[in-house]
């Protein structure tokens, strides 16, 4: 059974978008990431994301993906590929 996801998208151009994100996303990379809601985020990611199929709230299967990112004095933050609107590579650890 697919895990559940706060949205999940079917249309071709959304899913492209998750994949370019996951490109952009290396393992070990420090990034910041400028998210839908406003908010900035800055860490180094722990491992390249996974583009899979989830269920949505109503139960309707479709794609999304987390990464997760090391945040300095916060930790590991598992955020939802969709939230992020802009991300800028700034090295690798």
């Amino acid at each position: 059974m697919a895990r559940t996801a706060p949205r999940v998208h079917t249309a071709q151009a959304d899913i492209e978008q998750l994949k370019a994100l996951q490109l952009l996303l290396d393992a070990e990379l420090v990034v910041e990431l400028r998210m839908k809601d406003g908010s900035v985020l800055s860490g180094t990611v722990t491992e390249r994301p996974a583009v899979q199929q989830f269920r949505g709230p109503d139960e309707q299967e479709g794609t999304n993906g987390q990464v997760s990112l090391d945040v300095p004095g916060e930790g590991a933050r598992l955020l939802w590929l969709d939230e992020i609107e802009h991300v800028t590579r700034l090295g690798s650890n």
